[in-house]
């Protein structure tokens, strides 16, 4: 991705109203090179990036014919998708309200709601063969709770993943510093051929963020 552009090292002057730590923020996303990149390429989100750096590592969508995005909002990933693969039938679900995808059915529920998984199976038409976790719980400023909350979103989208997904499909989940934990990470790697961690270079530097990435899904036999 190209990283160039005037005014490197712009700043905010510190308006009255406005904390020191928002005035950081803004001239991070102002001199951020993916978000420029964002706005020049058409994507809602810097996000964007993460997922077309996995893909280019892991080749993620080279098969994608069926996807569900799972905290879709504001719709970065699902872009890219459709851009890649502008046949694949695209599902995508969030708490918060994302503008609407040409191509992608976005439902605006929780997806820990029973009736969740159901309705994303159903507005597929057929087993995804990607699913692909972008969720984080809001932290509150404690670690472990921020973590164990986290991790609990991404254990409950690895079982959806491995009650819906299609023969070699993949699963792909952001989690947190320090990668799976143990009993999710053994779960994984007894129901897909590879599993993988990777911070893809669009993750910013300070953050916790990582990505887990299970490929090559292999079915319970019934």
């Amino acid at each position: 991705m190209a990283r160039s552009g005037r005014n490197p090292d712009k700043r905010v002057r510190t308006a009255r109203k406005r904390s020191a730590s928002s005035t950081r923020w803004l001239e991070r996303q102002l001199n951020d090179p993916y978000v420029k990149q964002a706005k020049a390429d058409g994507y809602r989100s810097r996000a964007a990036y993460k997922l077309i750096e996995l893909d280019e590592k892991f080749g993620l969508l080279k098969n994608a014919s069926r996807v569900v995005d799972l905290g879709i909002a504001p719709g970065g990933w699902s872009q890219v998708v459709r851009k890649k693969k502008p046949k694949a039938a695209i599902v995508g679900i969030d708490l918060l309200p994302t503008e609407p995808i040409e191509g992608v059915t976005i439902f605006q529920m929780d997806f820990m709601d029973d009736a969740a998984p159901a309705m994303l199976e159903k507005a597929l038409d057929g087993p995804p063969d990607l699913v692909m976790s972008d969720m984080a719980a809001n932290t509150v400023g404690h670690k472990q709770t921020d973590h164990l909350r986290t991790m609990g979103l991404v254990e409950t989208a690895a079982d959806f993943a491995i009650q819906t997904l299609d023969t070699n499909g993949a699963f792909i989940a952001k989690v947190l510093a320090g990668g799976t934990d143990p009993q999710l990470l053994a779960l994984l790697k007894a129901h897909f051929t590879t599993v993988k961690h990777a911070k893809p270079p669009a993750s910013r530097k300070g953050s916790s963020e990582w990505y887990v990435v299970a490929q090559g899904f292999k079915p319970r036999v019934k």
